[in-house]
């Protein structure tokens, strides 16, 4: 038997092969999507049909939030300086942080702690008074924001709910989601206006729910936005002159007018 310095569970090649998780990478081409083979590669197995569906929502929902965002400002910013694509995008890649893009692991732990002190023996109203005595005593304590709460330009996140009713198509049901719309019911109480759950309290709802790892939770999220930082910083290379002042709210659109997905088979 051949001894190794070290092992790894995640993938091997040969002279032929390449192994992803034990299955063949060759194979998974055309018939697994990328989404599903990003799954493959942070839990170890594959995901059912409905998780399936269910992360490539996460991650289209995660790919871009317009040019204004500090990740994207950041890439531009590069790119005006001289930066090529990769590095532009790069800078942008590296300023998704606790306040901006990287807040699932953040959330998921919040929504973890928060259902742990929530008895699940009580009823709804219950509940709801637990968790009210809870964030009060929070608050008063100088700890007013909760991870994955609150959106600067949504007062209803409009990816939210999609992803939630995919969730319940994949029979996600172990308390996370529903402790996390809670969080957002009663926030909204306590501040007297709406605290909606954002994309990375959505996401960290849902990971938790897959049993994924919280010090990978932001994966999805960042392997998403990876592209529309790539495309915004190519967009500012080709396009924009160099060492221009690139204001972060006056910002007009000149692509395609808005449209209608063609139909459902199509897409497929």
């Amino acid at each position: 038997m051949t001894t190794f310095h070290w092992n790894t569970e995640i993938s091997y090649t040969t002279e032929d092969e390449i192994r992803i998780r034990g299955y063949s990478l060759p194979e998974m081409m055309g018939k697994v999507s990328f989404a599903s083979a990003v799954h493959l590669m942070i839990v170890g197995e594959l995901p059912s049909k409905q998780v399936a569906k269910l992360i490539d929502a996460l991650m289209v929902a995660a790919i871009d939030h317009g040019a204004g965002t500090p990740s994207v400002l950041a890439a531009r910013t590069a790119a005006s300086g001289g930066a090529s694509v990769k590095d532009a995008a790069t800078a942008g890649f590296l300023s998704l942080d606790k306040s901006h893009g990287a807040a699932v692991e953040s959330s998921m732990d919040a929504i973890s702690v928060i259902k742990s002190v929530i008895s699940p023996f009580i009823c709804s109203d219950e509940k709801r008074s637990e968790l009210k005595k809870y964030l009060q005593s929070e608050r008063a304590a100088g700890r007013k924001i909760i991870p994955g709460f609150g959106h600067r330009q949504h007062s209803r996140d409009p990816r939210v709910k999609i992803l939630f009713d995919y969730a319940t198509e994949a029979s996600l049901a172990e308390g996370f989601i529903e402790t996390a719309t809670l969080i957002s019911d009663v926030l909204t109480e306590i501040v007297g206006k709406q605290i909606p759950i954002n994309i990375d309290g959505a996401m960290a709802a849902i990971l938790l729910e897959l049993h994924y790892p919280k010090d990978l939770g932001n994966a999805l999220f960042l392997i998403s936005r990876l592209t529309s930082l790539l495309v915004h910083a190519h967009e500012e290379v080709s396009t924009m002159p160099r060492m221009r002042r690139i204001d972060p709210v006056n910002i007009g659109f000149s692509g395609t007018p808005d449209r209608e997905l063609p139909p459902a088979d199509m897409l497929k």
